[in-house]
Formats: C-alpha cells, structure tokens, sequence
C-alpha cells in the first residue's frame, strides 16, 4: 500500500473513539443511511459469499435482537453479544471448528467482513420505538466494530513460559475495482487467533485482531486503543498487511504521510499521520523484527525481503526523492517502506506507540507485507477458485512461519 498502489501488484495496505454511555434525549434524530461501504452489500458477489459460508444469517439475528430490545442498555448487551459472537464463529470456521455452513473454504475472511457490514446496516439503519440519540448510535457501532474484530478479546494465559505474540490484519479493500477481493492479511488473523507455535525457545501464543481500512478510524485512535494494553506485555508484534505480488517484505522504515489513497468509504487524507501529541512525532519510525534472520530463513514458498525504501523530501528540500537505503537526517516522509497508505500508517502507529512506552530497545515489533491474493488465471467472475485458496493457505503458513523465526530471533 504505497505510491506502488495505483498499480495491480501493489495494494496497500483503520474505529471510533473511546465508548461511553450516551446521555439520553428527549427526540431521536431520523436514521441514517447505510454508508458506502454497507451499500456494497447488494453486489451480487457479497451474497454469495455470504450464502455459501451460512454466515447469511448474521446480520437478521441481530436484527431480531435489536427489535427485542426495549431499552438502550438491553440494546447495548445484544450488539456486543452478537459482535463477539462474530468473531469467534469466524475465528472457529476458520481453524476447523463447528460446521462450514457452505462449500465456501474455511480459510475465507470474507464471510466476516461481510457479515460484520450487514451488522453494522442494521444498527445504523434501526430505529427503536423509545428512540436512539445520535450519540447512542455511535457507541452501538463502536461497541459492535470491536467485538467483531476481536479487538476486545486479546488475552493470554497466565503463567511463565510462555510468549506472546500479537499479530494485526484487515479487512478486503480496493472493492470497486473487484468486489471478490479477499485480504490473506484478515484470513490470516483468524487462522492464527489463539493459536500456538513451537519455537526453538518454546511455546509461543499468538493473539489477533482486524483493523478496518478507513481513515477515520486511525485518526480517531483505534490502533492505539486497541494495542496500548497489550504491548508492555508481549514478547512480539506485527501487524500484517497485502502488498506487492509474488513477495512478502518485511518494512524496515515506516513514515509520518497519508498519501490521499482512497480508503473502503472512497475518502482519501493526504496529511501528516495525525497523532497524540504531535510536537514530539518524529518523521520516522523503525522496525524491530529480526529481520536479517526472517528473510535468510526457508519460510515457505514467497521470497521474502528485507525492504529498507522509502520517499523523501530532503532536508532543506522541496521535492520527493526515492531513497533505496532508507531515509536522511532531517528529511520529511513521504513514503515509508510500506507506502503512504493505511498499511504504512498502522506499522508506524504501533511502532511510534511501543517507543513512547520505552520499549523500543526490548520489544520486536514492525510490519509484514505479504503477497497479493491472486485469483487463478482466467477467474474474472468467479468468487473463489483452487489457486485463489491455495495461495491463500500458501500465505497464512508462511506468515506463521514467520513469527516463529521472529520469535526465536529474539
């Protein structure tokens, strides 16, 4: 997700802010209508994924939970219910668990996306009888965003002995130019929620959660919000993002730039990443993976590389220039390694925040590019394809190869 993301091979690649209950009103405002992204869900393809993963009956239970409701709190209860319940089901389907409700492959992120925004249309779009302020409406679609995205639901087992990863994916973006588009970097998340690998140094547990790819959501905090109780105690983290086809990178620099790329709501930023505290934000932030023994290990069939560009206004410059070993003294970002888009944006936020928790010399952590998710040739029309899930295993497997080298990198 860079300036590389006007072309097919590059694709870049955020919620509201803190909840708190809203003070009633004598009058409700009129509901609003379903966003851009919500009205996506009468393509054709979006149903069909859908209907063949059963996750069709998702957004109707919430439907009938909402009507079911008599007061704002009983409201409350059934959308974190229901967007925790989300989450696990995606999760489960995801790892094998419980029934596949279609001949959709279990791998698929899809299903929660899609199900997550038939959700979400509802909450928007309902309107109680004993009326919904619209300060109350906004604490439903934020308490239903971070439920279904798992961001709520990281937790480790206690005890010693065990490390901590904590991995970050999207959803599917780029929809108007193919609706069917799957993200490997949210399939991967659900494949590995939960899980465990083995490291040379023993047992690591990893933890997840997805990110939205809208703009607003960053600038209102969710990165931050979601990641700042977790990293002082993990031993690892990545956030994971699509890329650039046939290769994973894993980002050496990341910067302070949005580049105007159009997010899933069609809005662009163009600006400096807006963050707490901006007087002391630095132009810059690095990875601390090991990424010299990650890309010299056989993780799986995609190279991987140790990418170390970024665009740059020059100290005392006035125009960008592409700097292949990574940026200047004093110069002003542009592009980090991984671009100008929310995949830049969510490794320099989680890379900004483990420095200002004075981690920076003890915690891993940065950003991994995986390839692009590619249909099978031919496949225009189709929602899935054998090629279209194989690469995609293809890709959660070497991700997870991945953190267990950068685990044992430590």
């Amino acid at each position: 997700m860079n300036s590389i993301r006007v072309r097919l091979g590059v694709l870049g690649l955020a919620l509201l802010t803190g909840l708190t209950t809203p003070n009633a009103a004598s009058a409700a405002p009129a509901a609003p209508s379903p966003t851009v992204e919500e009205q996506r869900l009468g393509r054709a393809a979006p149903q069909e994924i859908l209907r063949r993963s059963g996750f069709d009956t998702v957004a109707p239970r919430l439907a009938r939970a909402l009507e079911a409701a008599r007061t704002y709190e009983e409201a409350r209860r059934a959308v974190t219910r229901e967007g925790a319940r989300l989450w696990q089901r995606a999760v489960d389907r995801a790892q094998g668990r419980g029934p596949a409700g279609g001949d959709l492959s279990r791998d698929d992120d899809r299903p929660l996306y899609w199900a997550r925004l038939g959700m979400t249309r509802e909450v928007r779009t309902w309107e109680p009888d004993f009326g919904l302020t619209d300060g109350q409406r906004a604490a439903l679609l934020d308490e239903l965003e971070r439920a279904s995205r798992g961001q709520d639901a990281i937790r480790y087992p206690h005890g010693k002995g065990l490390k901590r990863i904590l991995l970050t994916g999207f959803d599917p973006f780029t929809l108007d130019r193919d609706v069917r588009i799957s993200n490997p970097s949210g399939a991967t998340a659900l494949a590995l929620d939960g899980t465990v690998v083995e490291t040379a140094d023993g047992p690591a547990r990893i933890e997840t959660a997805v990110f939205p790819v809208r703009w607003r959501d960053f600038t209102d905090g969710a990165v931050e919000r979601t990641l700042r109780p977790h990293l002082p105690k993990v031993d690892l983290f990545t956030t994971v993002s699509q890329g650039r086809v046939g290769r994973f990178d894993i980002e050496r620099t990341n910067g302070a730039w949005r580049g105007g790329f159009g997010d899933n709501e069609n809005v662009g930023r163009t600006e400096t990443v807006p963050v707490a505290d901006p007087a002391s934000q630095p132009q810059w932030t690095t990875t601390t993976l090991p990424y010299a023994a990650i890309v010299a290990a056989p993780t799986g069939r995609f190279p991987v590389y140790d990418n170390t560009s970024v665009t740059e206004i020059p100290a005392g410059g006035t125009q960008p220039v592409v700097r292949p070993e990574g940026p200047t003294p004093g110069s002003t970002a542009r592009a980090g390694g991984g671009g100008d888009y929310l995949s830049n944006e969510i490794a320099y936020r989680a890379t900004l925040l483990r420095d200002r928790l004075g981690l920076r010399d003890t915690l891993p952590g940065g950003h991994v590019h995986t390839p692009v998710l590619q249909f099978g040739a031919g496949n225009t029309t189709e929602v899935t394809d054998p090629d279209f899930v194989r690469n995609r295993l293809d890709i959660i497997a070497q991700v997870r190869a991945i953190l267990r080298v950068a685990a044992e990198g430590k």
